[in-house]
Protein backbone atom coordinates (compact mmCIF):
# COMPACT_ATOMS: atom_id res chain seq x y z
CA UNK A 1 0.00 0.00 0.00
CA UNK A 2 1.00 3.44 -0.75
CA UNK A 3 1.86 5.97 1.79
CA UNK A 4 -0.15 8.79 1.98
CA UNK A 5 2.74 11.26 0.98
CA UNK A 6 3.52 8.92 -2.21
CA UNK A 7 3.65 10.79 -6.09
CA UNK A 8 2.19 9.03 -8.53
CA UNK A 9 4.90 8.74 -10.95
CA UNK A 10 3.51 9.65 -14.40
CA UNK A 11 5.47 9.18 -17.76
CA UNK A 12 4.41 10.87 -20.77
CA UNK A 13 4.92 9.84 -24.07
CA UNK A 14 4.59 12.35 -26.42
CA UNK A 15 5.57 15.78 -26.18
CA UNK A 16 3.67 17.80 -28.81
CA UNK A 17 1.16 20.24 -27.89
CA UNK A 18 -1.02 18.28 -25.44
CA UNK A 19 1.98 16.23 -24.27
CA UNK A 20 3.68 19.39 -23.03
CA UNK A 21 -0.01 20.87 -21.56
CA UNK A 22 0.16 18.06 -19.36
CA UNK A 23 3.85 17.75 -18.42
CA UNK A 24 3.63 21.42 -17.18
CA UNK A 25 0.60 21.38 -15.20
CA UNK A 26 2.19 17.74 -13.65
CA UNK A 27 4.77 19.75 -12.85
CA UNK A 28 3.66 23.18 -11.43
CA UNK A 29 -0.16 22.56 -10.38
CA UNK A 30 -0.22 18.59 -9.52
CA UNK A 31 3.24 18.09 -7.83
CA UNK A 32 1.51 17.54 -4.25
CA UNK A 33 -0.05 14.48 -5.78
CA UNK A 34 2.27 13.21 -9.03
CA UNK A 35 5.61 14.09 -10.51
CA UNK A 36 6.88 13.32 -14.21
CA UNK A 37 9.24 10.09 -13.99
CA UNK A 38 10.03 10.15 -17.66
CA UNK A 39 8.85 11.94 -21.13
CA UNK A 40 9.17 10.25 -24.60
CA UNK A 41 8.29 10.97 -28.32
CA UNK A 42 10.02 9.96 -31.67
CA UNK A 43 11.16 12.94 -31.95
CA UNK A 44 13.83 13.67 -29.13
CA UNK A 45 14.44 17.23 -30.22
CA UNK A 46 10.67 17.58 -28.46
CA UNK A 47 11.51 15.76 -25.64
CA UNK A 48 14.79 17.77 -25.02
CA UNK A 49 13.57 20.77 -25.11
CA UNK A 50 10.28 20.28 -23.19
CA UNK A 51 12.60 18.57 -20.61
CA UNK A 52 14.40 21.87 -20.18
CA UNK A 53 12.23 24.18 -20.32
CA UNK A 54 10.61 22.39 -17.22
CA UNK A 55 14.29 22.41 -15.88
CA UNK A 56 13.82 18.62 -14.85
CA UNK A 57 16.53 16.01 -15.26
CA UNK A 58 18.66 15.04 -18.24
CA UNK A 59 18.07 10.80 -17.37
CA UNK A 60 13.97 11.69 -17.40
CA UNK A 61 13.95 12.92 -20.87
CA UNK A 62 16.42 10.39 -22.47
CA UNK A 63 14.24 7.49 -21.55
CA UNK A 64 13.40 4.69 -23.97
CA UNK A 65 10.00 3.70 -24.37
CA UNK A 66 10.31 0.43 -22.51
CA UNK A 67 12.56 2.47 -19.95
CA UNK A 68 9.77 5.38 -19.47
CA UNK A 69 6.77 2.72 -18.86
CA UNK A 70 9.26 0.66 -16.60
CA UNK A 71 9.65 3.33 -14.54
CA UNK A 72 5.90 4.74 -14.27
CA UNK A 73 2.68 4.20 -12.49
CA UNK A 74 0.17 5.66 -15.57
CA UNK A 75 1.39 6.29 -18.93
CA UNK A 76 -0.14 9.16 -20.44
CA UNK A 77 -0.79 8.32 -24.22
CA UNK A 78 -0.75 11.60 -26.46
CA UNK A 79 0.46 10.82 -29.67
CA UNK A 80 -2.56 9.41 -32.13
CA UNK A 81 0.16 7.91 -34.27
CA UNK A 82 0.16 4.65 -36.10
CA UNK A 83 1.29 2.59 -33.55
CA UNK A 84 -0.88 4.40 -30.20
CA UNK A 85 -2.76 0.62 -29.88
CA UNK A 86 0.35 -0.87 -29.89
CA UNK A 87 2.41 1.43 -26.80
CA UNK A 88 -0.61 1.43 -25.14
CA UNK A 89 -0.36 -2.48 -25.20
CA UNK A 90 3.15 -2.15 -24.30
CA UNK A 91 1.89 -0.48 -21.02
CA UNK A 92 -0.91 -2.75 -20.15
CA UNK A 93 1.54 -5.68 -20.37
CA UNK A 94 3.77 -3.91 -18.08
CA UNK A 95 0.92 -3.63 -15.64
CA UNK A 96 0.77 0.07 -15.83
CA UNK A 97 -2.55 2.22 -15.87
CA UNK A 98 -2.61 4.30 -19.23
CA UNK A 99 -4.46 7.62 -19.84
CA UNK A 100 -5.48 7.45 -23.43
CA UNK A 101 -5.85 11.01 -25.25
CA UNK A 102 -6.39 9.45 -28.44
CA UNK A 103 -9.55 7.66 -27.30
CA UNK A 104 -10.73 7.09 -31.13
CA UNK A 105 -7.92 4.58 -31.48
CA UNK A 106 -9.41 2.83 -28.78
CA UNK A 107 -13.04 2.54 -30.53
CA UNK A 108 -12.81 -0.97 -31.75
CA UNK A 109 -9.98 -2.06 -29.22
CA UNK A 110 -11.53 -4.45 -26.62
CA UNK A 111 -8.60 -6.72 -26.60
CA UNK A 112 -6.86 -3.86 -24.60
CA UNK A 113 -9.85 -3.20 -21.95
CA UNK A 114 -9.90 -6.79 -21.45
CA UNK A 115 -5.78 -6.35 -20.92
CA UNK A 116 -6.43 -3.90 -18.58
CA UNK A 117 -9.06 -5.87 -16.23
CA UNK A 118 -6.73 -8.89 -16.67
CA UNK A 119 -3.93 -6.89 -14.95
CA UNK A 120 -5.91 -5.16 -12.74
CA UNK A 121 -5.14 -1.66 -14.10
CA UNK A 122 -6.71 1.20 -15.78
CA UNK A 123 -7.70 2.65 -19.04
CA UNK A 124 -8.65 6.18 -18.24
CA UNK A 125 -10.54 7.94 -20.78
CA UNK A 126 -11.29 11.90 -20.60
CA UNK A 127 -14.57 13.37 -21.28
CA UNK A 128 -13.10 15.64 -23.57
CA UNK A 129 -14.70 18.69 -25.21
CA UNK A 130 -18.58 17.24 -24.39
CA UNK A 131 -20.38 17.64 -21.14
CA UNK A 132 -22.98 15.19 -19.62
CA UNK A 133 -21.05 11.54 -20.03
CA UNK A 134 -22.21 10.92 -16.75
CA UNK A 135 -25.50 11.18 -16.83
CA UNK A 136 -25.07 9.44 -20.50
CA UNK A 137 -23.83 6.28 -19.29
CA UNK A 138 -26.61 6.44 -16.56
CA UNK A 139 -29.48 6.68 -19.23
CA UNK A 140 -27.68 3.96 -21.52
CA UNK A 141 -28.35 1.70 -18.52
CA UNK A 142 -32.09 1.28 -20.02
CA UNK A 143 -33.57 1.39 -23.58
CA UNK A 144 -31.69 4.25 -25.68
CA UNK A 145 -33.93 5.43 -28.79
CA UNK A 146 -31.61 7.62 -30.15
CA UNK A 147 -28.42 9.87 -29.76
CA UNK A 148 -27.15 12.25 -31.95
CA UNK A 149 -23.83 14.48 -32.16
CA UNK A 150 -23.32 17.57 -34.08
CA UNK A 151 -20.15 18.56 -34.38
CA UNK A 152 -19.43 22.43 -35.33
CA UNK A 153 -15.56 23.65 -36.22
CA UNK A 154 -13.87 26.21 -38.67
CA UNK A 155 -12.33 25.43 -41.39
CA UNK A 156 -8.80 25.63 -40.25
CA UNK A 157 -9.31 22.59 -37.75
CA UNK A 158 -9.72 19.87 -40.40
CA UNK A 159 -6.37 21.32 -42.30
CA UNK A 160 -4.26 18.27 -43.56
CA UNK A 161 -7.18 15.73 -42.89
CA UNK A 162 -5.99 12.49 -44.70
CA UNK A 163 -9.77 11.83 -46.15
CA UNK A 164 -10.07 15.68 -47.63
CA UNK A 165 -6.28 15.11 -49.03
CA UNK A 166 -7.36 11.89 -50.56
CA UNK A 167 -10.35 13.79 -51.96
CA UNK A 168 -8.26 17.08 -52.79
CA UNK A 169 -10.28 18.70 -50.84
CA UNK A 170 -9.75 22.70 -50.12
CA UNK A 171 -10.95 23.77 -46.82
CA UNK A 172 -9.52 26.83 -47.26
CA UNK A 173 -12.14 27.58 -50.17
CA UNK A 174 -15.53 26.10 -47.94
CA UNK A 175 -17.28 29.98 -47.77
CA UNK A 176 -20.23 28.84 -45.93
CA UNK A 177 -21.85 26.67 -43.95
CA UNK A 178 -21.15 23.07 -44.92
CA UNK A 179 -21.97 19.36 -43.79
CA UNK A 180 -18.49 17.37 -44.01
CA UNK A 181 -19.87 14.17 -42.87
CA UNK A 182 -23.57 12.44 -41.71
CA UNK A 183 -23.09 8.94 -40.45
CA UNK A 184 -21.75 6.28 -38.45
CA UNK A 185 -19.76 6.35 -35.37
CA UNK A 186 -17.26 4.29 -36.90
CA UNK A 187 -16.90 5.78 -40.47
CA UNK A 188 -16.43 9.81 -38.52
CA UNK A 189 -13.74 8.04 -36.41
CA UNK A 190 -12.03 6.93 -39.34
CA UNK A 191 -12.18 9.70 -41.73
CA UNK A 192 -11.57 12.76 -39.16
CA UNK A 193 -9.31 10.82 -36.73
CA UNK A 194 -7.72 14.35 -35.17
CA UNK A 195 -11.04 15.88 -35.07
CA UNK A 196 -13.39 13.61 -33.64
CA UNK A 197 -12.90 12.12 -30.30
CA UNK A 198 -15.63 12.84 -29.05
CA UNK A 199 -18.01 10.54 -31.41
CA UNK A 200 -15.53 7.72 -29.89
CA UNK A 201 -15.79 9.07 -26.35
CA UNK A 202 -19.40 8.61 -26.50
CA UNK A 203 -19.95 5.47 -28.16
CA UNK A 204 -17.53 3.79 -25.38
CA UNK A 205 -19.68 5.54 -22.91
CA UNK A 206 -23.31 4.57 -23.84
CA UNK A 207 -22.36 1.02 -25.65
CA UNK A 208 -25.37 1.89 -28.32
CA UNK A 209 -23.07 3.01 -30.86
CA UNK A 210 -25.68 1.63 -34.00
CA UNK A 211 -27.92 4.60 -32.02
CA UNK A 212 -25.44 7.23 -32.64
CA UNK A 213 -25.91 9.65 -35.35
CA UNK A 214 -22.77 12.07 -36.17
CA UNK A 215 -23.12 15.10 -37.98
CA UNK A 216 -20.14 17.21 -38.76
CA UNK A 217 -20.22 20.79 -40.10
CA UNK A 218 -17.98 23.50 -40.63
CA UNK A 219 -17.67 27.28 -41.61
CA UNK A 220 -15.50 30.31 -41.14
CA UNK A 221 -17.59 31.93 -39.47
CA UNK A 222 -17.34 29.44 -36.77
CA UNK A 223 -14.90 30.57 -34.12
CA UNK A 224 -15.48 27.73 -31.54
CA UNK A 225 -15.37 24.13 -31.84
CA UNK A 226 -19.33 23.13 -30.86
CA UNK A 227 -20.57 19.67 -29.49
CA UNK A 228 -23.95 19.00 -29.37
CA UNK A 229 -25.47 15.85 -27.85
CA UNK A 230 -29.41 15.14 -28.12
CA UNK A 231 -30.27 11.57 -26.59
CA UNK A 232 -33.99 10.20 -26.34
CA UNK A 233 -34.82 6.88 -24.28
CA UNK A 234 -36.69 5.84 -21.48
CA UNK A 235 -35.04 7.34 -19.05
CA UNK A 236 -36.57 11.14 -20.46
CA UNK A 237 -34.36 13.45 -23.04
CA UNK A 238 -30.99 14.68 -22.89
CA UNK A 239 -29.50 18.01 -24.96
CA UNK A 240 -26.40 18.97 -23.74
CA UNK A 241 -23.75 21.90 -25.84
CA UNK A 242 -19.78 22.81 -25.32
CA UNK A 243 -18.69 25.83 -27.17
CA UNK A 244 -14.83 25.38 -26.93
CA UNK A 245 -11.93 27.72 -26.94
CA UNK A 246 -9.91 26.18 -29.23
CA UNK A 247 -6.54 24.66 -28.06
CA UNK A 248 -3.91 27.94 -28.59
CA UNK A 249 -1.29 25.15 -29.48
CA UNK A 250 -3.70 22.74 -31.81
CA UNK A 251 -6.46 23.95 -33.61
CA UNK A 252 -7.80 20.62 -34.55
CA UNK A 253 -8.52 20.45 -30.72
CA UNK A 254 -10.73 21.79 -27.91
CA UNK A 255 -8.88 23.50 -24.99
CA UNK A 256 -11.83 21.58 -22.66
CA UNK A 257 -10.10 18.62 -24.46
CA UNK A 258 -6.84 18.90 -22.55
CA UNK A 259 -8.49 20.23 -19.65
CA UNK A 260 -10.11 17.28 -19.46
CA UNK A 261 -7.21 14.94 -19.22
CA UNK A 262 -6.02 16.76 -16.66
CA UNK A 263 -8.62 16.35 -14.35
CA UNK A 264 -8.76 12.88 -15.24
CA UNK A 265 -5.42 12.31 -14.19
CA UNK A 266 -5.57 14.59 -11.02
CA UNK A 267 -8.61 12.44 -10.24
CA UNK A 268 -6.54 9.22 -10.63
CA UNK A 269 -3.59 10.39 -8.66
CA UNK A 270 -5.92 11.96 -5.67
CA UNK A 271 -8.51 8.90 -5.47
CA UNK A 272 -10.93 11.54 -5.48
CA UNK A 273 -13.89 11.17 -8.71
CA UNK A 274 -16.76 12.36 -9.02
CA UNK A 275 -19.05 11.67 -12.15
CA UNK A 276 -16.82 11.65 -14.85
Amino acid sequence: MKSRNYKVKIGIVGCGAIGSRMAQAIHHDFKDDCKISGLYDINAKKTEELGKKLSLKKSLYTLSLPELIKTCDCMVEAINAENTLDIIRQALKAKKSVLAMSVGKLLNAQDLFQLARKNRRYILLPSGAIAGIDAIKAASLVNVKKITLTSSKPPQGFKNNPYFLEKKIDVSKIKRKTILFEGDVNTAVKLFPQNINVAATLALACQVRKKIHIRIITSPKYKTNSHEIEMTGDFGSLITKTDNVICPDNPKSSYLAVLSGLQTLKQYCTGIVIGT
